[in-house]
């Protein structure tokens, strides 16, 4: 393994307050010295095989075998995508179009990703999900989570599962995502399937298990059996939670230790308490309301609670097509209530948080060598100049990827 020390950076995000503590920030984001981004300025980065050697001021780098110029431009930790649904088959471009004209359509959402997905080929869902991890990877995403969800039979969503654990990160197991048209006459046996079969066939292929815990989708009974099914074989809690109208998924994620909450729109007073006493993060998902026209999920409310935030794409075919995160950056900052510090920060270290990762999100010693050069002299420019491809270069695990 080599060495390689990447010089001249205007300002570095560390996401460890105390790395920056002290040092000079005139010109970023005025953040100072309490900023949870752990700026730094005029500062150089040392990679050691695929984890971080050392960071701090450029004229204080250690020799190296290699030595890159960023030019003056901001360094940041990759970004950690930590909820999106990227096996799937098919388009709904239609049923976009009709809703952003105002106009009745009648197909059948998820179901209709449901079907394409399961009259795919494996090769057609691979191809399908390669592609979209290296759109995001051009972006900045480094980390990211991806479900099951679109095939609701045995078979099918285990091979979504086999699929996704051969590129991506973290991989969760949805079964729960609906209950498919063949048991609409009995959910009850739906969910006796996905916590019998389908999760034996499931668990060895994933980390996670999820449910929708939505009026129409599971309530919190079903809910609550499922996720304790899921851990029972060993799989960790996430729920998507209180996207449509207020129910008890933020209130059950939080009593079975969900690691994330996610989407969090319809909140109450009591939902925000049992969020910021407890470890389950609240994963807020902008695009799916930018893509349906929804109301936003409030930031600020959860922030000045005390709440650990992440952010992240939800990328699907059906309600959040984008696998930007910078893109859902900006609207963090220009419609939920986030700083431009604390939308970086949970695009970032929140996710890992999410995940339950302590070697990524950041840039610290030890860490994981994921990074970020963006064509610009501070992290602002992310909310500062949207829809601009501000990535000028991404390294994962030590190696440029882009």
């Amino acid at each position: 393994m080599s060495s390689t020390v990447i010089t001249n950076i205007a300002t570095l995000v560390t996401n460890d307050p105390s790395l920056g503590r002290g040092l000079p920030r005139s010109g970023t984001s005025g953040s100072g010295g309490d900023s949870p981004l752990g700026l730094v300025q005029d500062a150089a980065v040392v990679i050691d095989g695929d984890r971080i050697a050392w960071i701090g001021e450029s004229r204080k780098a250690p020799a190296t075998d290699n030595r890159v110029d960023a030019g003056g431009r901001t360094v940041i930790p990759g970004f950690v995508d930590s909820h999106s649904h990227l096996v799937f088959a098919g388009d709904r471009t239609e049923e976009f179009n009709a809703r952003m004209s105002g106009r009745p359509y009648s197909a059948g959402g998820i179901r209709t990703t449901v079907a394409a997905t399961r009259a795919a080929t494996d090769a057609e869902l691979e191809a399908n999900l390669t592609r979209y991890l290296a759109e995001a990877l051009r972006q900045g995403t480094t980390t990211l989570e991806t479900k099951s969800g679109y095939g609701l039979t045995v078979a099918d969503e285990a091979r979504a599962l086999r699929i996704a654990a051969r590129h991506t990160d973290e991989v969760t197991y949805l079964g729960a995502h609906i209950v498919p048209p063949d048991y609409a006459e009995d959910p009850a046996g739906y969910v006796e399937l996905v916590t019998g079969e389908m999760l034996r066939a499931c668990a060895p292929h994933a980390r996670w298990i999820d449910v929708f815990c939505e009026k129409g989708a599971f309530d919190g009974d079903q809910a609550r059996a499922i996720l304790t099914a899921g851990k029972a074989r060993g799989l960790h809690p996430r729920i998507h939670a209180n996207q449509l109208t207020h129910g008890p998924g933020v209130q059950l994620a939080v009593e079975l230790d969900a690691a994330s909450a996610d989407h969090c729109t319809h909140l109450t007073d009591a939902d925000v308490d049992a969020l910021a006493s407890g470890t389950t993060v609240a994963t807020l998902l902008p695009g799916a309301e930018f893509s349906t026209r929804a109301p936003w999920p409030d930031a600020r409310r959860l922030l000045d609670a005390g709440v650990t935030v992440a952010l992240s794409t939800d990328c699907n075919p059906g309600s959040s097509f984008t696998s930007s995160m910078p893109f859902c950056i900006a609207l963090a900052v220009r419609d939920m209530g986030m700083t431009p510090d604390e939308a970086v920060w949970a695009a970032t270290e929140g996710g890992a948080r999410a995940l339950r990762r302590d070697d990524v999100g950041r840039l610290t010693p030890g860490a994981r060598a994921d990074l970020v050069v963006l064509d610009a002299p501070s992290h602002v420019h992310l909310a500062y100049r949207p829809g601009v491809p501000l990535v000028a270069q991404v390294w994962r695990k030590g190696v440029r990827e882009v």
